[in-house]
């Protein structure tokens, strides 16, 4: 959950009153965040790096809040002083409203053809006659921020600019270019350089250099500049230094490059929302155009205000409270949802503001009644209907099982559910087309590329970690494997397995037979053809051609044992045969 950081003084001064650290964490609590430290810049450099470093820093004292991941209107010491002013009900929640310019000129922004190659959406908007403090400005710049991290998903999905607008000339145009045409001066630096020397440059800047792989291979880099071809930015990476925003700025010129429009429509009505109080109409933003490729027109910031009917029957059953509509009513208003009594009682219209995308079901409507409430006012209460618990089937099975195989001499492994390609296919053998695995759109890392199909890879890998142990190893796994299966609604299914591998100076086939003939045994399924189970010779790249069976229970296959293949064996750096056993536990529930 998001932290944001505001200074204690500052924030009792915005609140018209002081708090002890304790009534200011009750107010915390009562009003669904935490306050999480009560701490100074001086405290935390002795903490972090001793006493004889924290000389001459502020000892200002700091409140550390923990805010919920979706509500982006609380990560910025406005919007937090707005919504607990709303919650104590010392005002209203503000009306916000997107204006157009009072000279009729409004900015336009165009978006060319290119920036489909890399960002294709972009929206704008204006703040007019801001007056800025070194206080709002910090803040201003840490909501960015906040934003770019939580929201904006390390600025990948959306990347925000800010300028002064009084340095720059509309219409303003959205591009991208091949980083070698692309030159400016860049933020902290003081001579121009070409796209490809800036990329270099920031890659030794700490705070900056984590959002260089976004655009780093990409043939063309997004680019923003007016109508002078003066630079604004190069989203997602940095602003240009001529349209920094200082202390004496007054009107602001916001842009948002993106790969989702929609995140970039909540990233720049969040934005606006929290610093609009600051113009000389307070909470009013000065729409700006943005021009599609395509030639269509649309004006940001939207700042729509929707409308959603809750049943006040319904809403007291999934909170566990008796409420009347007019307090449910209230209490909704004071979580900065404006709400009223209609439909003689039954219902309650909730208006959501733009500040409040978190809410888009009526379960989230719930939710702010639980918490306006106070969810340490709902009364505990027993279920109204007679229900007994018992342990999930598989799980039980699994967990029988487990102790059974354990006591034959195997002894438990536990591996990753995720495994690489090349584990699945070429050290099996296989070609990973003929695999149906589940495949990560974004692996972090090539050890975590698939979901596995088998427990084998994984136990294989634990065997030759422990292959300096005395033989023989005997490693067995119950766990779920994944895989592709079109017929549900997911297009893939959990199927639980029992893995075992004997490692040894001989393979010792025999060990793992009698160890399928053992599970059976408990399974209670008697060797027979027709109602129990047989085994049959079969053909597999990953076993020793004639070291293999099949294992077949009522004429249907439940799984494999044998030897396997040398190759195998090798490719998982391993040096003495093994047997193994792979069983589908599923039918023998």
């Amino acid at each position: 959950m998001p932290t944001v950081s505001v200074q204690r003084d500052e924030l009792f001064k915005a609140l018209g009153r002081t708090y002890t650290d304790e009534e200011f964490d009750e107010l915390c609590f009562e009003f669904g965040i935490e306050l999480d430290e009560v701490t100074s810049e001086k405290e935390q450099i002795e903490r972090e790096q001793g006493k004889e470093k924290a000389s001459g820093a502020s000892d200002v004292v700091e409140y550390k809040v923990e805010v919920p991941a979706n509500r982006y209107d609380l990560l910025c010491l406005e919007g937090l002083v707005r919504g607990l002013q709303v919650f104590l009900e010392k005002m209203k929640a503000p009306r916000y409203k997107a204006v157009a310019p009072s000279n009729g000129s409004m900015q336009q922004l165009i978006i060319l053809p290119d920036t489909a190659r890399i960002r294709p959406y972009a929206v704008a908007a204006t703040l007019r006659n801001i007056k800025f403090t070194p206080e709002r400005y910090r803040s201003f710049i840490d909501l960015q921020e906040k934003l770019h991290q939580n929201l904006c998903r390390r600025r990948t999905l959306v990347a925000i600019g800010t300028h002064d607008l009084d340095t720059i000339q509309g219409p303003f145009t959205y591009n991208a270019k091949p980083p070698s045409e692309i030159k400016f001066r860049i933020l902290n630096q003081e001579k121009e350089m070409t796209a490809p020397e800036i990329m270099e440059t920031l890659s030794t800047d700490s705070h900056l250099k984590g959002y260089l792989p976004i655009i780093r291979d990409s043939p063309v880099y997004p680019i923003i500049y007016d109508q002078n071809n003066v630079v604004l930015s190069m989203p997602p990476i940095i602003n240009g230094f001529h349209t920094r925003i200082t202390l004496d700025t007054r009107n602001v010129f916001i842009e948002a490059t993106a790969t989702d429009l929609y995140k970039a429509q909540v990233t720049l009505d969040t934005l606006v929302t929290m610093f609009s109080e600051y113009c000389a109409e307070p909470f009013t933003v000065e729409t700006a155009e943005v021009v599609n490729p395509d030639g269509s027109k649309v004006q940001y910031p939207l700042l729509t205000y929707r409308k959603e009917t809750v049943d006040v029957e319904e809403t007291n059953k999934r909170v566990g409270v008796n409420l009347e509509p007019e307090k449910m009513a209230r209490l909704l208003t004071k979580m900065c949802l404006e709400s009223e009594v209609v439909n003689n009682g039954k219902s309650i219209e909730v208006e959501i503001p733009p500040t409040r995308s978190d809410v888009i079901h009526a379960c989230d409507i719930y939710e702010d009644v639980a918490i306006a409430y106070g969810f340490d006012n709902v009364k505990m209460t027993v279920p109204n209907c007679n229900t007994i618990g018992h342990q999930y089937p598989i799980n039980k099975l699994t967990d029988q099982l487990r102790y059974e195989v354990a006591s034959t001499g195997f002894t438990e492994a536990l591996t990753f559910a995720l495994c690489s390609r090349e584990d699945l296919s070429e050290k099996m053998c296989r070609k990973i087309e003929d695999v149906p695995a589940v495949h990560i759109a974004n692996p972090k890392t090539l050890e975590f590329q698939v979901a596995r199909t088998t427990l084998l890879p994984g136990i294989l890998k634990t065997v030759y970690f422990n292959k300096n142990m005395p033989l023989p190893l005997r490693l067995f796994e119950i766990s779920d494997v994944v895989l592709k299966d079109s017929q549900t609604d997911v297009g893939a299914r959990n199927e639980r397995r029992l893995c075992a591998v004997n490692y040894n100076k001989t393979s010792g086939f025999e060990v793992i037979h009698g160890l399928l003939d053992r599970v059976m045994q408990l399974l209670e399924v008697p060797r027979d053809a027709k109602t129990g189970y047989r085994i049959t010779e079969a053909q597999d790249p990953s076993y020793f051609p004639g070291r293999c069976a099949e294992i077949l229970v009522c004429g249907k296959s439940v799984g494999k044992f044998g030897v396997l293949h040398p190759d195998v064996i090798t490719k998982f750096e391993l040096n003495l045969p093994c047997a193994v056993l792979d069983l589908n536990i599923m039918p023998f529930l």
